[in-house]
């Protein structure tokens, strides 16, 4: 099986494309599966919707070749998994314009009779999201239980994508960033075991 990781962080020595090497070495650890990074940031993805996008979205226009590019990736993949620093307690903007503008309706949802079809149920998604401050920071100020409304219920589930795994590694965990190295490989070596699971 294969999978697609994305990460959209424009140090390639940041801790965020360390876990996401870690995560890839664990999926490929059986030499049964295959994976793609997709490093938003080095390849020079365009985040910004522009008015092209907002003609697609009004199907006045085609999706522009790029968008194109990243879905045929997607469509490509049998697991998604997103590798994120935490911006002001969500996705770095380059990663947040990837969703904004590469879900687009006819392709992740389609609007019909004024309901909302989910195209994406086949897309089992898992989210890897790092962070600095501590886990009490997190939980007293709901912010975990924010994003994961957010990201979770408002992106995903809005498409159908059912959101397997979603892990939140702090910069406080005990042994990081040793820890996260081993919690991304093991979380790589169980990727579609868990798939296994969800779907039985």
């Amino acid at each position: 099986m294969h999978a697609l990781i994305v990460t959209a962080h424009p140090d390639r020595d940041a801790h965020t494309h360390r876990v996401a090497e870690q995560l890839a070495r664990g999926i490929i650890a059986s030499g049964q599966h295959s994976v793609e990074q997709a490093d938003l940031a080095a390849e020079g993805f365009d985040p910004r919707f522009t008015l092209h996008d907002v003609r697609q979205f009004n199907g006045q226009a085609a999706s522009p070749p790029d968008v194109l590019a990243e879905q045929q990736r997607v469509d490509r993949a049998d697991a998604l998994v997103l590798v994120y620093p935490i911006y002001w307690w969500s996705f770095p903007a380059q990663l947040k314009g990837w969703i904004d503008r590469v879900f687009t309706q006819g392709w992740a949802y389609q609007e019909q009779e004024g309901r909302i079809v989910k195209r994406l149920g086949h897309l089992p998604v898992h989210l890897l999201a790092l962070g600095a401050a501590d886990t009490r920071t997190y939980l007293r100020h709901g912010y975990f239980a924010s994003m994961r409304n957010e990201i979770e219920h408002g992106i995903f589930d809005y498409c159908g994508a059912p959101v397997v795994t979603s892990e939140l590694l702090l910069t406080g965990d005990e042994g990081y960033p040793e820890s996260h190295y081993q919690q991304a490989r093991q979380l790589g070596q169980r990727l579609f075991v868990d798939r296994r699971s969800h779907d039985q």
